[in-house]
């Protein structure tokens, strides 16, 4: 625990999509202690083919560059959990959030970053804007609520149905929960050794400086995990609108399924993948 309160963790996040799980990346890596509660299928995993991402010169599947952001997630120390979160309430040293399975959460912040539905937080008086069958939460600065410590990322702030957009609202409200928070971060750089002390500076918080070795190690890692990401044909078929399906979920036709593959994704109903 990184932030001084009794509550189970630093950081909630509600929704495990592109806003979700970048935002709990940033704040796991700051060393928050950091849980994802992750409900239903992001409309990501539905795309035929993801594109306008920087870093995919020839887009990139939307299945596996979901997986991508939860290994990367977990793999900086975030917890994820499959659940949904159906009311969140205040307490002194910060929020409770009710899920689905009967269990109880405490956080000391809370990121929203679900689906355009807002109503998990009406017992908090966070202030929404209707816009017929979706809640958008009213960001009052850099993904700031209207209630202090709640945070507001992707399509539940009403920002635009691309899946960069998300992400860089993800970090965006992160950050600003680190600045509140006041918890040490610069610009979350790994630079070379004697970046900063060769000039009798101090390493600044979140930065850090690696030998050649180490980068070396790092670079030959990070080559072999995307070999690995990419050498086989992502095994989950693509999804399709739930209104033109007929199966016992109403949004995958068991047609698609290969024999023994399959579903078992677990987004959280955000949008902000589509592109």
């Amino acid at each position: 625990m990184t932030l001084d309160t009794d509550a189970d963790y630093d950081a909630l996040v509600v929704g495990g999509g592109v806003a979700g799980l970048t935002a709990a990346t940033f704040l796991a890596r700051a060393d928050l202690a950091t849980l994802v509660v992750d409900g239903d299928e992001s409309i990501l995993r539905r795309n035929a083919h993801l594109e306008n991402v920087p870093g995919f010169p020839a887009g990139v599947n939307p299945r596996l560059f979901a997986d991508m952001l939860r290994d990367q997630a977990e793999r900086n120390g975030a917890e994820i959990r499959a659940g949904h979160v159906e009311g969140v309430t205040g307490e002194i040293d910060g929020f409770t959030a009710a899920v689905d399975d009967g269990t109880a959460v405490t956080a000391a912040r809370v990121v929203a970053a679900s689906w355009s539905d807002l109503d998990y937080l009406d017992g908090l008086g966070v202030e929404a804007r209707d816009a017929g069958s979706k809640r958008y939460a009213e960001e009052h600065a850099l993904s700031r609520t209207s209630v202090d410590g709640v945070y507001a990322a992707g399509r539940i702030a009403e920002r635009y149905h691309q899946a960069v957009v998300a992400a860089g609202h993800g970090a965006e409200a992160a950050i600003t929960l680190l600045h509140d928070a006041e918890v040490p971060f610069y610009h979350d750089w790994v630079v070379p050794e004697g970046y900063f002390t060769d000039r009798g500076r101090e390493v600044p918080p979140g930065c850090e400086e690696i030998t050649a070795a180490e980068q070396e190690r790092r670079a030959a890692e990070s080559q072999e995990t995307m070999r690995e990401y990419f050498a086989e044909e992502h095994a989950d078929r693509q999804r399709t609108h739930p209104s033109l399906v007929d199966d016992d979920l109403g949004r995958v036709d068991p047609e698609w399924y290969d024999d023994g593959g399959g579903g078992g994704d677990t987004g959280d109903g955000t949008a902000e993948g589509d592109d």
